[in-house]
Formats: structure tokens, sequence, C-alpha cells
């Protein structure tokens, strides 16, 4: 009989093609992946540290798994990702039924771990980063499953150290791959039918930025857009001071690269900014985005904030509401300032009270929502062109796809529709969707 395994992902892109590694390897191990805890032999959750919320989360995710582990003792439950890399041993300590902790450069060696699990077990824990060479060589293969979108990775970890950040921690310093090995990928996934490739990065304007040996990103970005078969192109996430007039001009130029771009600005304070070592001003970053503007005027932005850094005073607030009012950004992912362990913000004196922070995250949440409102609603009874995903959610024969603007459509129609680009006229705006009528396919 065959073993089972339940997966969970938190977190950013990157987990998401990290858990498909994972799941090709219990795959190579003879499992089958299952939607319920109760139905699996073993049970993993990959992790996500950005936020100390998104951390004590996985805590008390675990503790949902005991009662399956008290009656199943041979159950083996393990957490990967940026959790498990920045905690180590300390969660082996923390969760006595905890079987195993592998962390972002130790994927591949999950097979082993379980085994050893399995076969003696012993509680296990790999945390160890791993050389250049050695993490460019564990790339994998990527097979697809019906899929019309996919991610594809160019570059892991980060140099920049922002204060606030735990990510160069957890995830290593930068690395590229090679434009070929990318290009093999892109290739091989269009071959299977995806339609629409996602590069993903943690700073994914960095891709070869410190080396001459390769092409630049938008270089990069050229090569991909001229593959046959391909029909939309998108990357994230950019850092404000590496995206370059080149990269920028690419938006003008390249006919399948999708007209938004995700471009945190995480404060409109200098002097935030220079605490957060964010290496831009607030004038360097409303420079790029009206050349962003002035190269693609229909282009759509989408961004990050952070309220309630150590020491923002209500000016600063001010200035971050004046940015958002200026810019009008189409969505916003808005977080109240986590101190993380490791990072140089953690230690800023601060002087803010909690209520002032909610207080403050709530007055930009009510501005963020009008503003998106209102950038939505211009699609109101406009035709647009849709790449059709799969069945919508909806249900009733409805199938969804996503506009250049990365925008849900819900619309009526046939599933032999999917992976086309068809076109839907809008007739309905939500909070966080559209639904249309078909017009026809292109």
């Amino acid at each position: 009989m065959n073993k089972a395994f339940y997966l969970e992902t938190f977190g950013c892109q990157m987990n998401v093609v990290d858990s498909e590694q994972i799941a090709a390897s219990l795959t190579s191990l003879g499992y089958s992946q299952v939607g319920s805890a109760e139905m699996a032999d073993v049970i993993l959750l990959n992790t996500c540290s950005v936020r100390d919320k998104a951390e004590r989360k996985v805590y008390g995710h675990l503790g949902r798994f005991k009662p399956i582990k008290d009656k199943r003792p041979d159950l083996i439950i393990g957490v990967g990702g940026c959790v498990a890399q920045q905690e180590g041993e300390k969660m082996l300590e923390k969760v006595a039924f905890l079987d195993l902790v592998f962390g972002t450069h130790n994927i591949h060696r999950l097979p082993e771990l379980i085994q050893d699990v399995e076969q003696n077990r012993k509680r296990g824990c790999a945390t160890t980063f791993q050389d250049r060479d050695t993490r460019l060589n564990l790339f994998p293969e990527r097979t697809v499953q019906e899929s019309v979108t996919r991610f594809v990775t160019v570059m892991q970890g980060c140099d920049n150290f922002c204060s606030y950040c735990i990510v160069p921690h957890v995830r290593g310093r930068e690395i590229s791959r090679s434009s070929a090995d990318i290009l093999t990928e892109v290739k091989g996934l269009v071959a299977q039918g995806v339609r629409e490739i996602t590069l993903l990065g943690q700073n994914v304007n960095s891709y070869n930025l410190k080396s001459d040996e390769d092409v630049t990103f938008p270089q990069l970005l050229e090569q991909i857009d001229a593959i046959e078969g391909l029909q939309r192109l998108r990357f994230a996430t950019s850092h404000p001071k590496d995206l370059t007039d080149e990269l920028i001009n690419c938006f003008g130029s390249l006919d399948k690269l999708c007209q938004h771009i995700h471009l945190p600005f995480q404060s409109g304070s200098d002097r935030i900014l220079k605490l957060m070592n964010r290496c831009y001003t607030v004038a360097e970053y409303l420079d790029k985005v009206e050349r962003l503007k002035q190269v693609c005027p229909q282009i759509r932005l989408t961004t990050d904030i952070i309220v309630g850094f150590p020491g923002e005073t209500e000016d600063d607030f001010q200035a971050t509401l004046d940015l958002v009012k200026q810019v009008r950004y189409a969505d916003a992912f808005t977080f109240l300032y986590s101190p993380r362990v490791e990072t140089a913000a953690a230690k800023m004196p601060d002087g803010q009270s909690a209520l002032q922070k909610q207080k403050r995250f709530e007055r930009l949440l009510d501005l963020q929502q009008q503003i998106s409102a209102e950038v939505w609603q211009e699609d109101s009874d406009q035709v647009l062109a849709v790449l059709v995903e799969g069945q919508s959610k909806q249900g009733e024969g409805q199938m969804f796809g996503r506009t250049t603007w990365n925008r849900i459509v819900n619309f009526q129609g046939p599933a032999d529709l999917i992976g086309q680009t068809v076109t839907v006229k809008i007739t309905g705006v939500f909070r966080n969707s559209h639904i249309g009528e078909l017009v026809e396919a292109q």
C-alpha cells in the first residue's frame, strides 16, 4: 500500500516553488499527496517567517496535528521553510511530537531525513546553508499538471539587508541561475501547455547585477519574450533601487510583458527609508514611477507598505499617505511592523503605542481601499483581454482568468477556453475580482 503525504504552504511564491520540489521528492519515494492530514503518513508545513505573526501561526498550526500523532505514533511530522531555517533545533525542543526540521537550502535532503525517521525513529534537523555551486545544482526539473501559469525562479537569496527583513538570514546570499538553464525550463513548460510565466526572486531586479558573465535581467526578459507559444510574462518582486532604465523600457518594448509591476516602497518618509536601509529616496522612487507611466501609460502598480516602523512619527506616516495618494496603487499589501530577531530594526528605539500603530494602519487601509475601488472601477464596461486559467470557484459553469493587471475575471464560458486569451466585457467590479461576459477568443 502506497504511503501518503499532506503538505501546507505558507508565505510567498518562492515557497510555492519550494513546495513543488518537496512534493516531487516525496513522490519519488512512492508517496502520494492527499488533501487531509488525517489521511497522511507524513505531514509537512512549508513555512514563512517574514512576520512574527506568521511564525506564531506555525507553532499554533502544529498543535492541530498532535491528536493525530497521539493516535498514530508512526506518523511523521516535519517543518520546512524560513521558520525552520530560523529556529532550527529549537523547534524540536519546543515541539516534542515534531520529527524533522529542514531549512531553505535542504529540501533535497528531505527523502533522507524521512527515511531516517521511518527506519531509526531518529529526529532530524538540517539547516546548514549550502555553497553557491551546490545551490545552483539543486534547482529541480519542472513538470506541469494541467497548469496555464507557472512560477520560475531566476535567483535566490538577498544581499540588501533591509533593517526590518529576515530574508537574508533565512534564504542566504544572492545567487543567479544561468540564463541557459532558465530558458530551457521556460521552453519546457511552454511545451507542456504553460502560457504565462512569472519570474521569481527575492529581489528579481538584481539578477546577475553583480556579474558580467551572463545576460542582464532586461536581456533575459527579451529572450523569454521571444519564446513561441508563451502568451504572457511577469516578474516579482522588484526592489526600486535596482529598477534600471533598461528594465523600465521593457514595459514599452516587450509585447508579452504584462502591464503591471509590484514595486514596494515601504515608507513615504526619507528619514524612515534611511533607517530601513532601503537605499533610495522618495524622489528617486517617484521618478521611476513616472518613467514607468511614460513608457507604459496603461501600467498599474501594486506595492508593500510598513506601518509603525520604530520611531515613525505622525509626519512620517502622513508622508506615506501622501505617496499613496500620488501614485494611486491598484492594490497594496499593508503590514504592521513586526520585529524580527537578528535584524537591525529589532534593536531600534520605538516610542509608539500599539494603539497608535493600529489607528495609523486603519487609516492607511481605508485610504488604499478607496483608491483601489476607484482604480478597478475604471474597468467597468471595458472589453479586456483575459488569459483563461480554469474553472471558477464561483461554479455554475463559470471560468476564470486574469487581465494584464493580474485581476481575476469570472465569466460564463466553455472549459475548452482554458489556456486561451479571450476578450471579456466587464459587467461587474467587486472588491477582489471582476465579473464579465465573454466576447470572443483572440
